[in-house]
């Protein structure tokens, strides 16, 4: 499903280059819920952003069911990205001024579809019913994360690319949503969580360690 070759993704910084990615190759199989595990400063939220079609690598190539991501024009690339890929991030990033149903439908935008009674239905599905007519500062951190998860799930993405989603969440809410991106990955699709924490790969099939930008193993 998924093919990158020999990735790499050099910062420039005040002291000089920073190489965020040194030659990573990987493969990722269509139904796998791989975690990406490495401490801070390792090359997760950089192969994340990069697979996820966001982050133009230095050298090396994605490709997505064979296509070449980064051989699309912008345009194309967009909106590829928006119909096969969804993203949970750990901060939530939700429109302060929308409430949950509209900052669900946001998603929709990229791909000129409605939504509204899939979006109602997601919600009801991660138990927010209740809260479709609430604004974000009126959720807690892990209604707020399974909002931002409806939103991932919006377009019936293949892939769930999800960067520290249990960061700011107690053990009962982590576990809630890594379930939900289990679920996900049982009924046919694909997720790459990037953490730093050790509670993900209890859910993974398949766990990638990170140092420095390179591979250090993969179980």
């Amino acid at each position: 499903m998924l093919t990158c070759r020999d990735l790499s993704k050099t910062y420039k910084a005040r002291g000089g280059e920073v190489k965020a990615l040194d030659g990573i190759s990987l493969q990722i199989d269509k139904g796998e819920f791989v975690a990406i595990c490495g401490p801070s400063g390792s090359g997760k939220t950089t192969l994340l952003m990069t697979v996820a079609a966001m982050l133009r690598p230095s050298g090396g190539t994605v490709r997505f069911e064979e296509k070449d991501v980064y051989g699309m024009a912008g345009p194309e690339r967009a909106m590829f990205r928006a119909k096969n890929i969804g993203f949970v991030f750990q901060m939530f990033h939700l429109v302060p001024y929308l409430n949950v149903l509209e900052n669900v439908l946001v998603a929709v935008g990229a791909v000129g579809s409605r939504g509204d009674g899939r979006a109602r239905a997601i919600l009801e599905q991660l138990g927010l019913q209740q809260r479709m007519h609430h604004g974000p500062a009126e959720l807690s951190a892990g209604e707020k994360q399974r909002v931002a998860m409806a939103r991932a799930l919006l377009n019936q993405p293949k892939l769930i690319l999800a960067d520290e989603p249990t960061g700011n969440l107690d053990p009962e809410n982590a576990a809630s949503v890594l379930t939900h991106l289990r679920d996900f990955q049982h009924n046919g699709g694909t997720v790459i969580v990037a953490t730093h924490g050790s509670v993900a790969k209890e859910f993974a099939t398949r766990t990638i360690q990170l140092r420095d930008g390179t591979i250090e193993c993969c179980a």
